[in-house]
């Protein structure tokens, strides 16, 4: 979600709709690049290490999830009828489905995934018909709940895979203390007065935690099958599908977090391209940006990888460079795709050692979380809001600490309930339709200024 001023008139040198030299797209494109890359990798690492997929796997659910990238950007910024944003809007898989996508792993593997992800993507087409009235619903204190609750249940899977360790070799100490090289050289780039050391924070300390394990012989050594070819096939329904019922409820509830949140990332990069942010046109822009999320995320899955949403941290490279003009996100999507299309970069980053990606992994969702608190800070946290607050975070945060006390339950609510963010959001969206609204305080002030004017 976005949490953009209002009143911020950003410095555009490139417009929307302005024609932009191939060199500089590029180059922009580029930091768009740089800005998402780590998030579009880091999903399918993290899920095939949970589910102990092999590394010929791994690497190519990494190079389809690149290449699927790469095409739904395009599909978002050109637009296809009725279809996209047709803004600068970067498309990558969504974090929000981690917890979900592995629970149906665990039970059915790849093709339980994949069908599940397929059956609950058009969520979103339907949803982006009612998008006006969604919005008086799920409201900031729900979403806040969510992607907070998203960003604290992933943290324990950073950990993790960090305590996946190295190979024999290592000494027991250095699974630790390669994570936290790994996370103080992203900290100290970040605190570097450069938007360059910045942007590439997380890739270059991914790149340098990788280097230092493969000279000291701490990367464990993996046959990597033969795949024939320089250039990888993308193939519909490689590895099947499958389909349970009892998956449906919590992935289509994530499906409409993750609207919500598009919308808020779409608001924010309609109001940085200088865009209006009210009206016909801005709706039209947010009801194609979300029917692109759903065609995006059937693509996905018919592709073998997993949901897409649309990117918040690239609206802050608009920012930086100030070029907000949607041919940019050609260029983009084409370097996803181009690098999707070769397997050897997909097992590169799939020998990624797991301290080193732990590291990065735990302050991303560290990151995802305190998004959660930042749309929290954008309402009146009253007695009603506070409440509604700590009885999500408690019950999703207990149910995921303690899933032994949903046992007694049909499957279906069992499945529903066994993660973090379903049990909390649900919690937080009852509560917050069934609990009456508290007046605030310029309502109540206005409410006793019209007492004293009728009593005189």
């Amino acid at each position: 979600m976005s949490d953009i001023d209002p009143n911020h008139k950003p410095n555009i040198v490139y417009q929307l709709e302005d024609k932009i030299p191939a060199r500089t797209a590029a180059f922009v494109g580029i930091q768009h690049v740089m800005a998402m890359f780590v998030g579009v990798i880091t999903m399918p690492l993290v899920v095939c290490g949970a589910l102990k997929f092999s590394l010929t796997d791994t690497a190519y659910l990494v190079s389809m999830g690149l290449f699927i990238s790469g095409i739904s950007t395009i599909i978002q910024t050109r637009g296809i009828g009725p279809i996209g944003s047709r803004l600068l809007a970067i498309q990558g898989t969504s974090f929000a489905f981690l917890s979900p996508l592995i629970l149906a792993g665990k039970i059915g593997g790849m093709p339980l995934m994949i069908g599940m992800s397929l059956c609950g993507a058009p969520v979103e087409a339907v949803l982006s018909v009612f998008l006006p009235k969604l919005r008086k619903v799920f409201t900031p204190v729900v979403t806040g709940v969510v992607v907070l609750l998203i960003g604290a249940s992933l943290v324990p899977v950073g950990m993790r895979t960090i305590a996946q360790g190295l190979n024999a070799s290592a000494p027991p100490w250095a699974s630790v203390a390669i994570a936290c090289f790994v996370l103080v050289l992203v900290l100290s780039m970040n605190a570097f007065p450069r938007p360059w050391s910045r942007m590439a924070a997380v890739p270059v300390s991914l790149g340098v935690g990788w280097l230092i394990c493969l000279a000291l012989g701490y990367t464990k050594s993996v046959a990597v099958a033969d795949t024939g070819s320089w250039i990888i096939m993308p193939i519909p329904f490689k590895y099947g599908l499958a389909f349970n019922p009892a998956f449906l409820l919590p992935f289509i509830f994530v499906y409409i977090i993750t609207t919500l949140e598009s919308i808020g990332d779409i608001t924010a990069t309609s109001q940085l391209s200088l865009q209006p942010i009210t009206g016909p046109l801005y709706w039209k822009r947010i009801r194609g940006g979300v029917l692109a999320d759903s065609v995006n995320s059937f693509l996905a899955a018919t592709f073998n990888t997993f949901p897409n949403t649309t990117f918040a941290q690239n609206n802050g490279v608009i920012q930086l460079t100030g070029v907000a003009s949607r041919r940019v996100g050609y260029w983009v999507g084409g370097i996803l795709a181009f690098l999707g299309l070769f397997p050897s970069i997909g097992r590169l980053i799939a020998m990624i050692p797991g301290p080193v990606l732990g590291a990065v992994t735990l302050l991303l969702f560290g990151m995802v979380a305190t998004a959660g608190v930042r749309i929290l800070q954008q309402i009146e946290l009253n007695h009603r809001n506070l409440l509604i607050v700590a009885t999500s975070l408690s019950l999703g945060l207990g149910v995921e600490a303690v899933p032994e006390v949903i046992q007694p339950l049909p499957e279906t609510l069992r499945l529903l309930f066994s993660s973090a963010v379903t049990t909390g959001g649900v919690v937080a969206l009852l509560l917050n339709t069934l609990m009456p609204q508290v007046p605030t305080a310029a309502v109540v002030e206005q409410a006793a200024e019209l007492d004293v004017a009728a009593a005189g």
